[in-house]
């Protein structure tokens, strides 16, 4: 009886570590496959800006390469910007800023890839020149048919990107202007003012031309309310890229055009609230003025 006892506890013992082996190790498997499986997520997603070291007045792009499904926005200083496809599994966003934003740190957050997925850079300051104006009455403040009709274009946020590569010189004028020239009028500081694009100095008659392929979204005319902006084109580049084109002397296109990069639109002129022949070109991205330059001279793919 002795041994029979002896030989049925030795086998109960080994069945009992064994199981708890297999346990064990079937426990820890379970564990190995989540960590490869969230591993693999994780290494679908990726979050990069560009530049790194953005100033004043820059266009941040931010790419995101996400897993297939994905829907991604992007948040910065409190507001939502969307995200476009651009190749499979591969989205952009471009983000505004303007000289009338703090310089520092930039939390930049997108969501819709799984967890939210965060990066900061630095928004370098920038000076901007000044200008002192003095006024003693008369002019035009604009009329509300302008305005509502200027600030619906600059809001525009269509799905289809129509601009492709570099942005070209929309005249052959002189700058006269910069972006960004901040003004005191009548020696007070204008605290919500800047220079809302690139001015060019030239004769009445003068071409100007589409900086890059898009569809013509608005066309007004002094003779029908723009008093202050004269003669206007706005042409739509698509994903919340817009230029207008200010005080012209005529206007080629109507609107629904699709113009290509290069095509005539119409000629400078100094209709509206000028004190001589320019174009002022704006380009904006999602309803915010932003620096012109480094279009012209670098890829927003």
């Amino acid at each position: 009886m002795e041994n029979y006892l002896t030989k049925l506890w030795l086998s109960l013992r080994h069945q009992f570590w064994t199981k708890r082996l297999w346990v064990s190790g079937f426990l820890a498997l379970v564990a190995l496959l989540s960590v490869l499986n969230s591993a693999a997520i994780s290494g679908t997603i990726s979050v990069q800006a560009s530049p790194t070291n953005p100033q004043l007045g820059d266009t941040v792009t931010v790419l995101i390469q996400a897993e297939t499904g994905a829907s991604p926005t992007v948040v910065m200083n409190q507001k939502t910007y969307p995200a476009f496809a651009i190749a499979p599994n591969r989205f952009r966003a471009l983000l505004p800023t303007t000289p009338l934003d703090r310089p520092g740190q930039l939390n930049i957050q997108v969501n819709g890839v799984g967890d939210p997925q965060t990066l900061a850079l630095q928004l370098r300051d920038r000076d901007f020149p000044t200008q002192s104006i003095w006024l003693s009455g008369g002019g035009s403040d604009g009329t509300d048919h302008e305005f509502n009709k200027v600030d619906a274009f600059k809001a525009l946020v269509t799905p289809n990107k129509l601009w492709n590569g570099k942005f070209q010189r929309p005249t052959e004028g002189e700058i006269t202007t910069i972006y960004g020239v901040r003004r005191y009028y009548n020696g007070e500081f204008a605290q919500d003012y800047y220079h809302r694009g690139v001015d060019y100095g030239a004769d009445t008659g003068a071409p100007i031309v589409a900086p890059a392929a898009g569809k013509v979204a608005l066309v007004g005319r002094e003779a029908d309310g723009f008093e202050l902006h004269g003669n206007t084109i706005g042409v739509d580049h698509g994903q919340g890229v817009v230029s207008i084109f200010l005080h012209l002397s005529r206007i080629d296109v109507k609107e629904g055009d699709v113009v290509q990069a290069g095509q005539r639109l119409g000629a400078v002129g100094a209709t509206g609230g000028v004190t001589g022949p320019h174009l002022h070109w704006g380009l904006y991205v999602n309803g915010k003025s932003i620096d012109p330059v480094p279009w012209r001279y670098g890829s927003f793919e």
